[in-house]
């Protein structure tokens, strides 16, 4: 469980996880899905992702020359503890469910998924 939150439980990573579960997504289509998160703090988050095999960094060869991230087998299996956690929240913590929903800005990473095969 340490090991769990010590990754997870960083600010904006569940966040991260939550988008790249509805697809593959380019890095500006992600920050955008995220307000409030800087460049740098996403850069470091997925870096952290995929160094963990939870994420990966696909290269889309242009023009422009793109960069897309998805989940790895291992970070799709988060799917169901991510959903019960999110019920857990909804019972216990209902007063700030409604501010933790408008988080993440529905549908503003999905400009048109990359390419790309799955793990």
């Amino acid at each position: 469980m340490t090991r769990v939150f010590g990754l997870l439980g960083k600010r904006w990573t569940g966040l991260i996880i939550s988008v790249l579960l509805e697809g593959p997504v380019h890095f500006s289509e992600l920050r955008r899905a995220i307000p409030g998160i800087s460049e740098r703090m996403l850069s470091d988050r997925l870096s952290e992702l995929a160094g963990e095999g939870l994420v990966l960094r696909e290269v889309v060869e242009g023009p422009p020359l793109r960069v897309a991230y998805r989940l790895t087998r291992s970070g799709v299996a988060l799917k169901p503890a991510l959903a019960a956690l999110g019920e857990w929240a909804e019972t216990h913590l209902p007063e700030k469910a409604a501010a933790c929903r408008e988080q993440i800005v529905p549908g503003a990473q999905r400009a048109g998924p990359p390419s790309g095969k799955p793990e």
